[in-house]
């Protein structure tokens, strides 16, 4: 979009939804703004001329652009508080590249595909989340969270526009709860503002339940047609679950019990073994790196499915971040590990690695720098006890490098579909609240998420509010791993499979035969054992015939 002020031309590409967009139209009319239509691009690029750099301070939403300023020569690009949209960027030759997908870059001449050190200890060492601010390409870069940057002569200056602070927490319980509830309420209702059909994921989980409950009231309120609400299931998954401590029940039940408590219409998704597996190569090229295996190319199949009857959706990801639900901010082994609770198992990434790459690179030491770094940037306050204290700490790191993953996720495996995701618990201002509420409050009873839990008994079923967490669906079916096992075999047969290049052949036939129980414990996460390390690794050799790096160490 191009609109000419006084001031000169403004050229916008925007790629995202803005929240509070009634506000900011409100506050353009009343300065001697006219508007020509209802878009919230429209909305955000005024805003622009009207406050400068300072339009992201009044903004709440999801978002990622750029501006052309051509009275100053300057371009202003900009991405959300938690990053929910995507923005990378490159140097070449003084000029400054950016898209919101890193294929797109690789299509600007001379632009090239280099895996380097750094690139392998982001992929084998972080992965499948990644330092923020970093891609797995060598000068491949993303504008981080909460940023923004001006490019002009001068080059590429970035800035910091927001963070989370730490202060002290005077409400007591009532007022607490009150807060939040009215913070939640105001995020979800923003976020159903669509003029395309619009429904919710539903899982029959907390989170999801809390996202649907909200909604669905809204709907009725406004004399609304009932809801759509979604979930995903896997051929034969109930015939075939097997209880954990991180999935430590099925979803059907609690779907139903949703369901029959709320004014909604219900679809399920059944998604078959071989589909997953099929589209592994589709979820890496959604990522432009290999992801988190089969449960990203089970949220790339569901987004599909939904896309044939709905545009957009509202899910519950992020509560678990925000107010404390895994299982790593209880188990004295994670919070004792010294390095990502979610990515416990260094020695076996190390092991990974093929030999001669293992002599010159050392993944913990890599990991270990950029966990030290992530966790110098706490802020801890002298009113904090040493539970909150070390819970801030194990926060940070949740909030700023494994849900970053899942936003990530979230937003390729839509957007490969032309869907969008949207994320109420990923308010900012809701956030900042829940940050500072001391951790004996916030694992209130002891329980995960103790907080959220006490505050929904009054309209969710018992059942809900009780319900032990439990992570995205996986399939349970064993003819996934009789099938993923397959697609690393035949790879393996071909001693020039590219992936021999970078890993230990050797070692991937030794998980080969153990038939997935190599990795009896999650890699990654909570739900990554050996089925996903299997079809990671498949997911690794298809990045690289695909990709084709050049491979520098």
């Amino acid at each position: 979009m191009i609109k000419t002020s006084t001031y000169g031309e403004y050229v916008i590409c925007y790629n995202g939804q803005i929240y509070n967009t009634k506000e900011l139209r409100e506050t353009l009319l009343e300065n001697g703004f006219s508007l020509q239509g209802h878009s919230d691009t429209e909305i955000l690029l005024k805003s622009y001329i009207y406050y400068g750099n300072d339009v992201v301070l009044h903004l709440n939403g999801i978002f990622a652009f750029a501006i052309w300023n051509s009275n100053t020569q300057e371009l202003f690009l900009a991405r959300d508080h938690f990053g929910i949209k995507p923005l990378f960027y490159t140097l070449t030759n003084d000029t400054l590249v950016f898209a919101s997908e890193i294929k797109a870059l690789f299509e600007f001449p001379g632009i090239e595909k280099i895996l380097d050190k750094q690139g392998i200890c982001e992929l084998f060492g972080i992965g499948p989340s990644h330092t923020p601010g970093l891609t797995i390409f060598k000068n491949i870069y993303e504008i981080k969270p909460a940023h923004f940057a001006i490019f002009n002569k001068y080059g590429l200056h970035t800035n910091r526009y927001w963070k989370l602070k730490s202060k002290e927490h005077t409400d007591n319980l009532n007022i607490t709860c009150e807060k939040i509830k009215y913070l939640l309420e105001d995020s979800i209702t923003s976020q159903l503002v669509s003029d395309v059909p619009l429904c919710t994921f539903l899982s029959g989980g907390l989170d999801s339940s809390i996202i649907t409950k909200f909604a669905a009231d809204y709907y009725q309120k406004e004399g609304l047609p009932p809801l759509d609400t979604y979930s995903i299931d896997y051929v034969d998954n109930d015939k075939n679950f097997v209880k954990s401590d991180f999935q430590p029940n099925s979803d059907n039940y609690y779907i139903n019990l949703m369901n029959k408590n709320l004014h909604t219409n219900h679809h399920s998704i059944v998604i078959d073994t071989p589909e997953l597996a099929n589209a592994l190569e589709d979820a890496m090229i959604a990522r432009d790196m290999p992801g988190m295996a089969d449960i990203d190319s089970s949220l790339l199949l569901f987004c599909k499915n939904v896309k044939k009857e709905m545009t957009v959706s509202l899910t519950g990801e992020c509560a678990d971040e925000i107010f404390g639900g895994y299982p790593w901010f209880f188990r004295e082994d994670a919070l004792q590990s010294g390095t990502f609770p979610w990515s416990i198992a260094i020695s076996e990434r190390q092991q990974l690695l093929n030999p001669s790459i293992s002599n010159e690179v050392n993944l913990k030491k890599y990991i270990d720098f950029r966990y030290n770094e992530s966790l110098s940037d706490v802020e801890i306050l002298d009113s904090d006890s040493s539970e909150t204290a070390e819970k801030r700490k194990i926060s940070h790191l949740t909030l700023n490098w494994f849900m970053q993953t899942l936003l990530d996720r979230s937003d390729r495996m839509a957007m490969y579909n032309g869907f969008e995701l949207r994320v109420p618990f990923c308010d900012y201002r809701l956030a900042e609240y829940v940050w500072n509420i001391p951790w004996e409050m916030k694992a209130l009873n002891g329980r995960e998420k103790g907080l959220l839990r006490y505050i929904c008994r009054d309209f969710l079923p018992h059942e809900i509010v009780d319900r032990k967490k439990s992570p995205y669906p996986k399939t349970h079916n064993p003819t996934y791993l009789a099938k993923v096992r397959s697609m690393l075999s035949s790879i393996m047969e071909n001693p020039n499979a590219p992936i021999n290049e970078l890993l230990n052949r050797d070692y991937i036939i030794q998980i080969l035969e153990s038939n997935g129980t190599a990795f009896s414990r999650p890699w990654f996460g909570q739900l990554m054992t050996g089925p996903q390390l299997m079809a990671y690794l498949c997911q690794v050799n298809m990045w690289l015939e695909r990709y084709q790096p050049k491979i520098e160490i």
